[in-house]
C-alpha cells in the first residue's frame, strides 16, 4: 500500500497539470479563432498582419492551433495560403497536408485540391483516397478514375475507395472491371473490398451478383463477417426475397462462431423485410425472439416495427408495442421520437381518423417531443380535407411563428402539401400570412410547385397587392417555371386598373417571353393604358410594332391615337414610320382626326409666334 502511495502523484500536482493543459487548449483555440478571423476578413492572404497577430499571443504558432484555424476558414482556397505560411514557421508534420487537403475538398471545384496533392513531395495513399472520395461526392467519377490511375502503386485502400465511388453512382460494370485489375497490380482484396462490392451490388438491385462475390470470398479464403451477412439480408429484403433472407438468417444462427450470430441490425433488417410484405405476425415473432436471445431492440427496431404495423392498420398492436417500450423491463425501455409519432399520425390520417391523430400529437407535446415539418404538414392537410380549416390554420400559425421549416436537421418539406391551406388563406384575405411560410419553403429549397405559386400570386392580386404577385412571377421564371395565361392576365388587368402602366407593360413582355400568345384584348388594353400618359408615347409605338410582328389585329381608334401622340410629342419621323406601316398592312386610321390635330397644332404655333413678335421677342 505504501509503495502504491509513493507511485501515485500528489493530487495538487495532477490538478496543476490539468489546469495547465486546459489553459493551453484555451489559448490554442483563441489563437485559431484569431487566425481564421483575420484571414476570412481579407480578400488576399494577410501574411504581415498574421505575423503581427502571432507576436501578440503568448503561445507561438503551434500545430494544434493551425489545424483548428483551418477548420474555421470560410473559403477553402485560403487553406492553401495558410499551408505555405505554416511551412515557413513550423517543422513538417503529416497532419498538416492531410488537413489542408480535407479543407480544399470542401470546394465544388477540386482542381486546387488536385494540384496541391500532386505538388507534395511524397503522397500517402490515404491522401489520394480523400480526393477520390471528394470527386465521388461531387459526382465526377471520371476525375476520380483519372486520379486513381495517376497513383504510382495503388493499395487495397485505394481500390476500395474507387470501388465505393463507382458503385454509389451505379457504375457496376466499371466496378467489376476494377476488381479484376487488383491481381494485375499485385493487390489482394480484403474483407472491406468484398463488403463494399456486396453492398454496392445490393443497393443497385443486383442481389445475384452480390452473392457471386460472397462465394468469391470463400474461394479466396476471405472470411465474411456479420456485416457481410447483414448486407446480404438487406439486399434480399429490398428485392422482396424475404424467404431467402430468412434462410440466410437461420444459416447465421447455425454458425458455431458467435462472430456470425445475428445482431440487432440482422433482426431489424429482417423485421423490415416482413413488414414490407405486410407479414407483421412474423415480424412480431422476430421482435419477441430478440429478447429471448438477449438482444435489446434499438430505436430503429421499434420504429421499423411500428411503421409495419401502421401500414397493416394494426393500431392496437402499435399501442401495445409503445406501452411495452415505455414500461422498460428486460428491453431497457424505448422513448418514442418524432419519427415514431409522425408514422402513427400519418397512419391515423390515412385511415380518416384525424381526431385520433390529434390525440397522438397532443401526447407528443406532453412527452416534450418537438414536432417537425412532417408532423404539421400531415395534420394540416388532413384537417383541410375534412373542412376543419380554422384548426389547420392554428397549426399553420405555429409553423410560421416557430419557423419550423427553417430548422436544420429536419426533412425538406413538399411545397405541394401546403396547397390546401394556402388556397384557404388566400381565399380569405390572408395571402400575406401564406406568403411568409411560402418564402420559408423557398429558403429551405423545398420542391417547388406551380400550383402553390399560382395560388399565392392570385391571392395577392385579390388583395390588390399586384406588385407582390409580380415579384413571385419573377421568382418562378428564375426557377425555370412558366406562369400560365391566367396569372399574367390577372396581373396585367390589375396593374391597368391601378394605373401602373409600366408594370402592366413589363408583365406583358414577360408573358410573351414565357411563350404565351396574349389575346388581342390584352394588347389593346395595355396600349390604351400607355396612351393615357404622355411619357409612354415611345412605348406605345413600340407595342404597335410588336403587334404587327405577332400579327395582332389593330384597333383603328388606338392606332389613330398613337399617331396623334407621336406628332404631339414632336416624334414626326416615328409618326410617319408607324403610319406607313399601318397602311402597308392594309389597316387604317381616322385621318380626319390626325389632320384636325395637326391643323390645331399649327394654329397654336402661329398664335405663339404672333405673341412673341408682338412683345418683340
Amino acid at each position: 500500500m505504501a509503495s502504491l502511495q509513493r507511485l501515485r502523484p500528489p493530487l495538487a500536482a495532477v490538478h496543476g497539470q490539468t489546469l495547465s493543459s486546459i489553459f493551453q487548449r484555451d489559448q490554442e483555440k483563441s489563437l485559431a479563432r484569431s487566425i481564421a478571423k483575420l484571414i476570412n476578413g481579407h480578400s488576399s492572404f494577410p501574411s504581415d498582419l498574421l505575423l503581427s497577430t502571432l507576436s501578440l499571443h503568448p503561445p507561438s504558432l503551434s500545430l494544434h492551433s493551425l489545424l483548428r484555424s483551418l477548420d474555421l476558414l470560410r473559403l477553402p482556397s485560403s487553406a492553401l495560403h495558410l499551408f505555405h505560411f505554416a511551412n515557413l514557421h513550423l517543422p513538417p508534420h503529416p497532419r498538416l497536408p492531410s488537413k489542408t487537403l480535407s479543407v480544399l475538398c470542401r470546394s465544388r471545384d477540386l482542381s486546387a485540391a488536385r494540384s496541391f496533392l500532386l505538388s507534395l513531395p511524397s503522397v500517402e495513399d490515404r491522401l489520394f483516397n480523400t480526393l477520390i472520395r471528394a470527386y465521388a461526392r461531387n459526382g465526377d467519377i471520371r476525375a476520380a478514375v483519372s486520379l486513381f490511375h495517376d497513383m504510382p502503386s495503388p493499395s487495397v485502400f485505394s481500390f476500395n475507395s474507387l470501388l465505393s465511388a463507382l458503385l454509389q453512382r451505379g457504375r457496376t460494370n466499371a466496378a467489376t472491371k476494377l476488381f479484376a485489375e487488383m491481381p494485375r497490380n499485385n493487390v489482394g482484396p480484403d474483407l472491406c473490398t468484398f463488403n463494399t462490392l456486396i453492398r454496392g451490388f445490393c443497393l443497385n438491385a443486383m442481389v445475384d451478383e452480390a452473392f457471386r462475390f460472397f462465394q468469391e470470398m470463400t474461394r479466396r479464403g476471405c472470411q465474411p463477417d456479420v456485416v457481410t451477412y447483414n448486407t446480404l439480408l438487406d439486399g434480399l429484403c429490398r428485392a422482396g426475397k424475404v424467404e431467402v433472407a430468412r434462410n440466410l438468417f437461420e444459416g447465421m444462427r447455425k454458425r458455431k462462431s458467435c462472430d456470425f450470430s445475428p445482431n440487432v441490425v440482422s433482426y431489424t433488417t429482417l423485421i423490415r423485410g416482413f413488414c414490407a410484405k405486410l407479414r407483421v405476425e412474423e415480424a412480431l415473432g422476430l421482435f419477441e425472439e430478440m429478447f429471448g436471445v438477449g438482444l435489446k431492440p434499438n430505436k430503429i427496431t421499434y420504429n421499423t416495427l411500428i411503421q409495419g404495423l401502421c401500414e397493416s392498420r394494426k393500431m392496437e398492436m402499435v399501442k401495445s408495442i409503445l406501452e411495452r417500450g415505455r414500461s422498460g423491463g428486460s428491453d431497457g425501455g424505448f422513448k418514442p421520437d418524432v419519427c415514431t409519432f409522425n408514422t402513427i399520425i400519418a397512419a391515423h390520417c390515412n385511415m380518416g381518423h384525424v381526431e385520433d391523430a390529434l390525440k397522438v400529437y397532443d401526447g407528443m407535446l406532453q412527452l416534450k417531443v418537438k414536432p417537425d415539418s412532417a408532423s404539421y404538414t400531415t395534420l394540416m392537410r388532413s384537417l383541410c380535407q375534412i373542412g376543419e380549416f380554422s384548426r389547420a390554420e392554428e397549426l399553420f400559425d405555429e409553423i410560421m411563428d416557430k419557423e419550423v421549416l427553417l430548422k436544420k436537421g429536419t426533412c425538406v418539406p413538399l411545397m405541394a402539401a401546403y396547397n390546401p391551406i394556402f388556397e384557404y388563406l388566400c381565399k380569405n384575405g390572408k395571402a400575406e400570412k401564406a406568403g411568409i411560410v411560402f418564402r420559408q419553403l423557398l429558403e429551405r429549397r423545398a420542391t417547388v410547385d406551380i400550383t402553390a405559386f399560382k395560388t399565392l400570386i392570385l391571392g395577392h392580386c385579390k388583395e390588390d397587392e399586384f406588385r407582390k404577385g409580380y415579384e413571385l412571377v419573377i421568382v418562378m421564371v428564375r426557377r425555370d417555371l412558366v406562369p400560365d395565361v391566367e396569372v399574367y392576365e390577372v396581373l396585367i388587368e390589375g396593374f391597368l386598373d391601378k394605373e401602373k402602366v409600366a408594370y402592366a407593360c413589363k408583365a406583358l413582355q414577360r408573358m410573351m417571353g414565357s411563350g404565351h400568345r396574349p389575346g388581342t384584348m390584352i394588347f389593346h388594353s395595355v396600349l390604351a393604358g400607355l396612351l393615357k400618359k404622355q411619357v409612354f408615347v415611345k412605348e406605345a409605338a413600340d407595342l404597335v410594332l410588336e403587334m404587327f410582328e405577332r400579327k395582332v389585329r389593330q384597333n383603328i381608334d388606338l392606332s389613330t391615337d398613337v399617331i396623334v401622340a407621336l406628332f404631339g410629342s414632336g416624334l414626326v419621323d416615328r409618326a410617319f414610320e408607324v403610319l406607313g406601316l399601318i397602311y402597308s398592312k392594309e389597316y387604317y386610321v381616322r385621318m380626319e382626326k390626325i389632320v384636325a390635330f395637326l391643323c390645331e397644332s399649327k394654329r397654336e404655333l402661329q398664335q405663339d409666334f404672333g405673341e412673341e413678335h408682338h412683345y418683340g421677342l
